[in-house]
């Protein structure tokens, strides 16, 4: 750990924080090529930060020092366990210290899930941590936030993980076959290579953690199962971790469906976006509904993921914050109470 240095000050006095870190660290490791990650922590604090040699200098006030000495310690920590950092680092770094979580960013950003073709696949928030954890700990779970949260890719690191530490015989992946303005009967060849563009997103993340040329042979075995919702039907699944992708597309009887499925020795993850249902008009999403259905079941456990947790490009965040302000704004207002009052004759 750093140290730190800050004499007990009024909080609305300015005063300096002195850090001095490690001997074996890089200071460039540790600010980031031509101070890049230097510049994005400076953005992040009204605090003057002044680096000279191994030392680094915070003045300002006493509560916003301290803060960046805490996050500067878990950004060390973070290269003491042999990470990279980047811009994502930092950001993800401050906004699980500005929480106020129990937990450290540094042991959530290192928490390995899955090592695969030469890349390690962690969490990278807070909810993304407890969600994983919560896969761990409960049969059912249900991983429900916008596009970009990680709340697919990580089930299925924790179904591979599952699978190689022979904890389940097979993965089974499925999803509904329903998009917005398009319907099956109408897109051109086979069954397969209609329901194939459907499951192309599974594929892709199975690419990712498995050597894709043992893929064909454990899909031929049984071992991975790729396949629309439909085929679910009257089966059994035991010993098996089945992944539910893109739920919010789901009726509720089709909820119900796959929710029966469960056999012993399985695990079921549910995924979706309640914001993005594809339904025709009228028909209400599973997704929607089964938080309720299920209130206070033992064992099934609902994963909230925000705006906040988005790990793809910085500006995917502000557009699922943007449509939530747009939808909050366009929504109708509530009708009006019927008088409870009759009329008297």
């Amino acid at each position: 750990m750093p140290e730190s240095v800050t004499p007990p000050v009024a909080p609305d006095t300015r005063v300096q924080t002195r850090i001095v870190v490690p001997g074996p660290h890089s200071m460039v490791s540790l600010l980031g090529h031509q101070d890049q990650l230097l510049r994005t922590i400076e953005k992040a604090f009204s605090s003057d930060i002044h680096v000279r040699g191994n030392e680094i200098t915070i003045t300002g006030a006493p509560a916003e020092n301290e803060l960046a000495a805490r996050l500067f310690a878990e950004l060390i920590a973070l290269l003491d366990a042999g990470t990279e950092l980047s811009p994502q680092h930092v950001d993800h770094s401050l906004a699980m210290l500005r929480s106020g979580a129990e937990e450290r960013p540094a042991e959530v950003l290192t928490l390995n899930i899955l090592s695969s073709r030469g890349r390690t696949i962690r969490p990278k928030t807070l909810n993304q941590k407890r969600y994983v954890d919560a896969i761990d700990q409960h049969t059912i779970v249900f991983g429900i936030g916008p596009a970009g949260t990680g709340k697919t890719y990580l089930a299925m690191a924790k179904a591979v993980q599952a699978l190689q530490a022979k904890k389940v015989n097979r993965i089974i992946l499925t999803r509904p076959a329903v998009e917005a303005g398009e319907r099956l009967g109408f897109l051109p060849g086979t069954l397969y290579e209609k329901i194939d563009p459907y499951l192309r997103p599974l594929y892709d993340a199975l690419h990712d953690m498995i050597d894709p040329d043992s893929i064909p042979r454990l899909m031929q075995s049984g071992t991975i199962e790729v396949a629309p919702l439909a085929y679910m039907r009257g089966r059994t699944l035991n010993d098996a971790f089945i992944i539910l992708d893109e739920a919010q597309n789901t009726s509720p009887e089709q909820m119900k469906m796959f929710l029966t499925r469960l056999g012993f020795g399985a695990k079921i993850v549910v995924t979706g976006d309640v914001t993005q249902v594809d339904l025709p008009s009228g028909t209400r999403s599973g997704l929607r509904v089964v938080r309720e259905i299920l209130d206070g079941l033992g064992d099934v456990h609902f994963a909230s993921l925000t705006s906040s947790d988005v790990v793809r490009h910085r500006l995917v965040s502000e557009i699922v914050d943007a449509y939530a302000r747009w939808d909050a704004a366009s929504a109708p207002p509530p009708a009006p109470a019927r008088s409870a009052r009759r009329d008297r004759r």
